[in-house]
């Protein structure tokens, strides 16, 4: 099963270094992660996506709380929450197509944010799976670079990830 697991760390060197290094040591497998400072500085919000079985998730959280450098930990897929995922495309544009591409992006509530002669880039948030819809969407053969950020996660209601 997917989990998304929210973490507060002390934002110091190595702490990111540290949580990948516990995830290679004992061979899972980290599917997507972003780090960022806080509202506090001193701390940093980590949002890791990964794989496994009830068991092997909690073994993951037991050793997450077990670092030195972790504050708080939240697996967002326990309750309701929110997930979104930012991507950027950038697509071959050219002559006809570029008024398909428009509307497509427009459909998907999508941003054109780069335009050249022959190429667009469009950004895109929302859902893993809205993301994936859009790109099985565009023409073949149109993509030339896709850049994804990961799922990252905000609880739903009173509860959350601060001190």
């Amino acid at each position: 099963m997917r989990h998304i697991i929210a973490v507060l760390l002390e934002n110091e060197a190595g702490a990111l270094s540290r949580v990948a290094g516990l995830f290679s040591a004992r061979g899972y497998n980290i599917e997507s992660l972003t780090v960022a400072p806080t509202d506090d500085p001193t701390l940093s919000r980590m949002t890791l996506v990964t794989r496994g079985n009830d068991e092997i998730v909690e073994q993951i959280k037991k050793q997450l709380n077990k670092l030195i450098d972790t504050v708080k930990l939240l697996d967002l897929s326990e309750g309701p929450h929110i997930e979104r995922e930012m991507m950027m495309v950038k697509v071959r544009a050219e002559r006809e197509a570029r008024e398909e591409l428009k509307r497509l992006a427009d459909i998907f509530r999508a941003h054109i944010i780069d335009v050249t002669d022959t190429s667009y880039v469009i950004e895109l948030t929302g859902a893993t799976n809205k993301l994936d819809a859009f790109i099985d969407a565009l023409p073949d053969g149109s993509i030339i670079e896709v850049v994804r950020s990961g799922p990252t996660g905000i609880a739903r209601g009173e509860k959350g990830l601060n001190l």
